[in-house]
């Protein structure tokens, strides 16, 4: 018989063989399986790669019903974690292989180990841990994530430093109005406040201060008018909302944000974990002082974006051997989805039509803590999307005096924030898709370009909206 990915034919009576993998997750030195389909003789089983205490081999079997067991460091040993009966060779393991009709081609494993004669194939495990139709497996998932996992503890923050480029920080004494200019000419969504006075950062004006402020100016009890705006500093609103959030907590002493911030020296799971767990969007990159230096010295301001490069550029000559990243979208639970019918324990996917109110758009981005907004067509087809950084296109020309939240339409906020160039090179193109049939690494691939943090998943043709995958979805799915 020969061996080849999918399912093989014997050449003498051309019986259908279905390439099955063998697993042995629980270590040792050297490990074999023996079987009914080896004449109960030793076959070899190899490390997998990146994952030493788990070993494998594929064996291309006969639809049917078969024995087998394990030779652990010269050990007789079954899996009592899998289907096991006792017989004459003791307790083994036993696997029932569908029948032709009923076979699925599988998704490819790793590569083939040098000097063995199996093909490689995740078939097997279909019996033995797979966790969903899609086709996701437990041990593929699980030895995905210690690889990627081992390479971004092993790499630092430094490396995420460009060659060249400016990072832009602002004085926390400067007036809000001016840095929601700043941040707009500049085409950058945040940046990190300096405070002269304690000589340090003190953490990060955003988008979503801008979209707090632009609130409470619709707000008609507001005590903060358009004139005292552009006087206001940062550090004033930075006191006022940290004072507001005491309140809303029954006076509880929660003090300011600290500022969330890594050195170069941290690696980059770290990076991606403060990331993830403070909810925001960068974190700056800080060299502390020393005898030479007065101040702290920032370096770049890290992105999600930035770490999904690196892994992107370590994973481009081994995709084959983390099969789970060539898996459709679909097939796993990653992202936002829109609820179908039955389907009452999935919280719905926000969407607005052009014609919503501003105010409407801001209320869900707040509420729904959400960076984004798809907005549809009657049919849910994708139109645009309206996201928080769109916000500061009002400080242009000092739109926000001009404007009420509840009458100006998203269709003409969104014309307001249109602008003939892009900054520092980011992507020109607003919204960005992918097909619910687009394997997870391609979908990594378009979430590493710089200015792409979000994914719409529409239908082929309509483009009607089915999800939405950020970059949090994937690494929440990466680190597990």
């Amino acid at each position: 018989m020969y061996h080849s990915s999918g399912m093989d034919y014997s050449r003498d009576t051309g019986t259908v063989l279905i390439p099955t993998r063998f697993v042995w997750p629980y270590g040792g030195r050297s490990v074999y399986i023996c079987g009914s389909f080896t004449g109960w003789t030793q076959w070899p089983m190899t490390p997998v790669e990146g994952c030493p205490t788990v070993f494998q081999t594929i064996c291309s079997l006969p639809p049917g019903y078969h024995q087998y067991k394990f030779v652990v460091d010269g050990e007789w040993r079954h899996d009592e974690h899998q289907p096991y009966i006792t017989g004459n060779f003791g307790s083994v393991n036993t696997v029932l292989l569908a029948r032709e009709s009923d076979y699925l081609p599988p998704m490819l494993s790793p590569q083939i180990p040098p000097g063995s004669n199996m093909d490689v194939d995740n078939e097997a495990s279909q019996r033995l841990v797979r966790v969903s139709d899609g086709g996701i497996l437990e041990l593929d998932l699980d030895i995905s994530r210690q690889r990627i996992s081992g390479f971004l503890s092993t790499h630092t923050a430094y490396e995420l430093l460009p060659r060249t480029g400016k990072v832009i920080a602002l004085d926390v004494d400067l007036p809000v109005k001016q840095a929601f200019h700043i941040l707009h000419e500049q085409g950058i969504p945040m940046a990190p406040l300096w405070d002269f006075c304690k000589g340090r950062f003190v953490g990060v004006l955003s988008a979503l201060d801008f979209i707090l402020i632009m609130k409470e100016l619709g707000n008609h009890g507001s005590h903060l008018t358009e004139e005292e705006l552009d006087s206001h500093t940062i550090s004033a609103w930075k006191e006022a909302k940290s004072y507001a959030n005491r309140q809303s907590n029954d006076g509880a002493r929660t003090g300011p944000r600290q500022l969330v911030h890594v050195g170069p020296d941290d690696n980059l799971k770290e990076v991606a974990l403060k990331i993830l767990e403070n909810g925001v969007a960068t974190v700056p990159i800080i060299h502390g002082s020393t005898k030479d230096e007065s101040y702290p010295q920032l370096l770049h301001l890290a992105s999600l974006s930035d770490v999904l490069q690196s892994i992107c550029r370590y994973l481009r000559y081994s995709l084959g051997s983390l099969p789970v990243l060539q898996l459709p979208v679909c097939a796993i639970p990653l992202g936002t989805w829109v609820p179908k019918i039955g389907e009452s324990n999935r919280l719905p996917l926000a969407m607005l039509k052009p014609s919503a109110s501003l105010s409407e758009a801001l209320n869900l981005l707040v509420q729904a803590q959400v960076s984004s907004i798809p907005i549809v067509d009657d049919n849910n087809s994708l139109l645009d999307v309206y996201s928080r950084s769109d916000i500061t296109a009002l400080a242009k020309d000092k739109s926000y005096a001009k404007i009420k939240l509840e009458e100006l339409t998203i269709h003409r906020a969104l014309q307001l924030s249109e602008e003939p160039y892009s900054p520092y090179g980011l992507s020109q193109q607003r919204c960005h898709m992918c097909l619910p049939t687009d394997p997870i690494h391609k979908i990594m691939e378009r979430l590493s370009k710089p200015g792409v943090r979000r994914l719409v998943i529409v239908e082929a043709g309509s483009k009607r909206v089915e999800g939405i995958v950020t970059l949090s979805d994937i690494f929440r799915f990466l680190l597990g």
